[in-house]
């Protein structure tokens, strides 16, 4: 975790401990498992329906993969922190949610070895010495939506299980690819290569609507 997550975490156990003292049985704790990867969360139920959730997640995924037609070794970063609001539904564990994540996820990318490379749409192969070691980053919206359906179960009031479905709206991926062989800085090597960038944005387009599953567990210490 960076910085800035060190931050947001500080930022939500600030938020917790001048709540706590009023909150009562209505501050729940949790801990999360899932697609965004691990994290943990904090709810809050001011009204008996309603409920809204402070959190972070994160994990890193590792995979060699191709794209556009060379192969990586890839990293799929996950950094974000949300609030959400719940609709919860009477005599029911079914829940509605919408809400927002500051989203820092990415794709990071750095080309494998290979005995030649071809670059955008360049019919000519490039030598390993003039493309040297690709490296690209795949960043999305920075504020991306969230709209998703959950349950949640209790137990005795003190302990909760929670299963979420949903949709994080990402948006259009944005691309940034270096080289750093000996033409590195070469007009028309650089042309080919966002040419490059063009086509690994398309490959990495599916990310845009990121799909969110994942298992909870909360606990209630008041």
């Amino acid at each position: 975790m960076n910085l800035r997550g060190m931050q947001a975490v500080l930022l939500l156990v600030t938020l917790v401990l001048s709540g706590t003292a009023n909150a009562g049985d209505n501050l729940w704790f949790g801990a999360k498992a899932g697609t965004l990867g691990f994290g943990g969360e904090i709810i809050y139920r001011p009204i008996e329906w309603v409920d809204l959730r402070a959190g972070i997640n994160f994990y890193d995924y590792k995979d060699t993969k191709g794209y556009a037609g060379i192969n990586y070794d890839g990293t799929l970063a996950l950094e974000n922190y949300y609030l959400t609001g719940n609709l919860r539904f009477p005599l029911s564990p079914f829940r509605l949610t919408v809400g927002a994540y500051k989203n820092n996820n990415e794709v990071q990318l750095t080309s494998q070895d290979a005995s030649a490379y071809l670059i955008g749409s360049n019919p000519t192969p490039y030598t390993p010495a003039d493309v040297g070691t690709l490296r690209a980053v795949a960043s999305f919206d920075s504020i991306s939506p969230y709209l998703g359906a959950g349950f949640d179960f209790e137990v005795l009031n003190r302990l909760g299980l929670s299963l979420d479905f949903g949709v994080l709206w990402q948006g259009q991926p944005t691309v940034r690819m270096s080289a750093d062989g000996l033409l590195g800085s070469d007009p028309a090597f650089l042309a080919d290569l966002d040419a490059e960038i063009s086509e690994l944005q398309n490959d990495v387009d599916n990310l845009k609507a990121y799909p969110v599953v994942s298992l909870g567990l909360s606990f209630n210490f008041f």
